[in-house]
């Protein structure tokens, strides 16, 4: 019985590699992403707290980005790499579900704050003399607080049932982190509600946050194709690049991972498609953003002193 109370308490993980060689391998490139992504995500924040001229809506949501990629990336990378590192590459009940819940929350609050950005582009761009009045501080706020209360409501209406689920045996899950699917996979108890609640949830959430987005993008494309001059598309066009090579990163993968045919889910897809969307994505968002971005790399320059 004791044995059994040990077993139930913890979590076993299978996932990226047994080979010790290998793991050493993946704990020097998730270190180095992991420090990146931090490193690139506070520098945005910096850089939007210190330079006056980057205190508007787009660079509000930007910042609140970067902390929730900086807060995702922490929910599965350190536990990751210390896994990396151990023999046994356990993580307890609640560690588990904490992580999980998390990874729910944050996801879902990226994607909303990904189509407040949109709304804000397509303002800017199809409504410029109304744009200060549109977008203003309270409104701003109030699109924030609604990403967050999406990510919130995504996430606990997917971790309440799981505490109806049992676990019997090893619990050894095929993944490098405590995600949803994988969990039940393993479950021993029916978990034909927990599936049903995830996938409506996630069609649900998924076409509210895309939608917006993607009707947002349709205007703004039309209103940039209706401006004669190339240099005025092309500054149209300039202010939105960034964000739509963001937007389509994280769509693509994320909506690949859920309505991929079961022929082609196999573990080591899975994980490719959650070290894309959990571990990459964070780390590309800011690099995009100051890449792509005049302001930002002016503002940059600032702040590490170049001229």
């Amino acid at each position: 019985e004791m044995e059994n109370q040990t077993d139930r308490s913890e979590f076993i993980f299978l996932g990226l590699s047994s080979d010790p060689q290998l793991q050493i391998f993946f704990f020097v490139i998730f270190f180095t992403i992991y420090f990146i992504t931090l490193s690139g995500n506070i520098t945005i924040i910096l850089v939007i707290k210190t330079d006056p001229s980057l205190y508007s809506p787009m660079y509000y949501f930007l910042s609140h980005l970067s902390f929730v990629d900086i807060c995702y990336s922490t929910d599965i990378v350190p536990k990751m790499l210390a896994n990396l590192l151990m023999k046994q590459k356990t993580i307890s009940s609640t560690g588990c579900l904490t992580q999980m819940f998390f990874s729910l929350l944050l996801s879902v609050t990226e994607v909303f704050i990904l189509s407040a950005m949109a709304y804000d582009r397509y303002t800017a761009v199809c409504h410029p003399l109304h744009y200060v009045v549109v977008m203003s501080k309270s409104v701003c706020s109030y699109l924030l607080m609604g990403s967050w209360l999406m990510g919130l409501s995504f996430a606990v209406i997917n971790t309440v049932p799981i505490f109806k689920v049992q676990f019997c045996g090893f619990h050894e899950i095929r993944h490098f982190s405590c995600e949803l699917p994988p969990l039940l996979k393993i479950s021993c108890s029916d978990t034909f509600l927990n599936n049903i609640i995830l996938y409506s949830s996630v069609v649900i959430f998924g076409l509210g946050s895309f939608l917006p987005t993607l009707i947002s993008y349709i205007h703004i494309i039309s209103a940039i194709l209706k401006i004669r001059s190339t240099e005025g598309r092309s500054k149209a066009f300039s202010t939105c690049s960034s964000h739509l090579t963001v937007v389509g990163l994280l769509y693509m993968t994320g909506m690949s991972q859920y309505t991929k045919p079961s022929s082609i889910s196999s573990v080591v897809v899975d994980e490719l498609f959650s070290v894309q969307y959990s571990i990459l994505t964070p780390m590309l968002n800011p690099i995009i953003y100051s890449l792509k971005n005049k302001e930002v790399k002016r503002a940059l320059g600032k702040l590490f002193g170049k001229k």
